[in-house]
């Protein structure tokens, strides 16, 4: 097995060509919405005697499928103009409620440079939220209270999966990559049922000369078809749930991954934790991770790992390189507490230098 290597130079074409990219992004799209509340002014309800917690400053932004746009953005994927031209194109495909949170969803959205043209709004859908109260004074992850979800719980009509369909067809002649979040955990209520999955993977095999497909999901990663996709070591294994701490041997994951490639007849990415990430492209290529020291914030990880690979691989990179450039983005995402976090395509050479050191001290007898 191979160890995945990137210079600084080659890491450099890459960031050059991100604004380049054109790319879609289809599935769950959250609104994460903080309450900053300020516990030296904190009063109690005459009615109860309970705490009334004095909410300050809200704060929102794209949650799930949004933090996969708000990486690609922050890394400079975005619409950009070059000469006279503009290139780069940000969109996003989904299923929002006609409501507040899906205004000021569609809005982060639309500040991030992202097309929101395809992101439908349904009357009888909530759009979901994460709602995250916390302790102003406190920026630690010890300052954050209980959260409140609002999540789809009911079936995606037949209609809303023609929408989403027809918003992917409409797009794939424009794209040069099309990321999948299917974040619902209960099937078919989220945007990616098992129709629309259906659909993606007959397009998957129809355009995969001409456009990049990938995908993550929390539940049915395994059911990919033609895709690329990304599970973590436990989900390669179809397992659901896992112990604090627990790690999957390489040899067993390495065997399950061989089978699991030849059912999905894609590439495949596994994520390992602090281990890093495996890259089956067909060859076992490993993927050290940038250690971090202090307190982290794993909160989006997974998504901007997403968006740091597809920036990677429409710039051209090999899906080993693409797999650096993730942990790279990941490593300064997670540092970032009490939200959830970007970086920056300016911050990667840094956070490259930093891998390269832990490398050949590991290599060091």
């Amino acid at each position: 097995m191979i160890t995945a290597k990137l210079s600084q130079e080659r890491l450099a074409e890459l960031i050059e060509k991100f604004p380049h990219a054109r790319i879609a992004v289809v599935g769950d799209f959250f609104l994460d919405k903080y309450l900053d509340c300020d516990p030296t002014i904190e009063e109690r309800s005459v009615e109860t005697g309970r705490a009334a917690h004095q909410v300050v400053s809200v704060r929102t932004s794209p949650g799930c499928a949004g933090v996969v746009v708000a990486n690609l953005a922050s890394l400079g994927v975005e619409t950009a103009s070059v000469g006279t031209a503009s290139v780069g194109k940000l969109s996003a495909i989904g299923m929002i409620g006609d409501d507040g949170e899906g205004y000021d969803l569609r809005n982060r959205l639309n500040e991030l440079g992202c097309n929101t043209d395809h992101l439908h709004t349904a009357p009888d859908r909530m759009t979901p939220t994460y709602l995250k109260p916390r302790n102003l004074r406190d920026a630690s992850l010890a300052g954050e209270h209980d959260r409140y979800d609002t999540k789809s719980r009911s079936v995606l009509t037949e209609a809303a999966e023609v929408r989403i369909i027809q918003s992917i067809d409409a797009l794939l002649p424009e794209i040069d990559a099309l990321v999948i979040m299917d974040q619902i955990e209960d099937r078919n209520c989220g945007c990616i049922t098992d129709t629309v999955r259906h659909a993606i993977a007959e397009r998957a095999a129809k355009w995969k000369d001409q456009v990049i497909f990938w995908a993550d999901s929390r539940r049915r990663i395994c059911e990919y078809r033609h895709v690329i996709i990304k599970p973590n070591e436990f989900e390669a294994l179809g397992r659901q749930e896992w112990l604090p701490g627990e790690e999957v041997a390489i040899e067993t994951l390495q065997q399950n991954i061989e089978k699991l490639r030849r059912e999905v007849e894609a590439p495949i990415v596994v994520t390992r934790g602090s281990q890093g990430m495996c890259v089956s492209d067909p060859d076992w290529t490993l993927v050290p991770a940038v250690l971090v020291e202090g307190e982290i914030d794993a909160t989006g990880a997974g998504d901007s790992t997403s968006a740091g690979t597809v920036a990677a691989l429409c710039a051209g990179a090999t899906l080993a390189e693409a797999a650096v450039v993730a942990n790279l983005v990941a490593s300064i995402t997670i540092q970032q507490l009490a939200t959830t976090g970007v970086a920056r395509a300016d911050q990667l050479p840094e956070q490259l230098a930093l891998w390269h050191k832990q490398q050949t001290t590991k290599e060091s007898p």
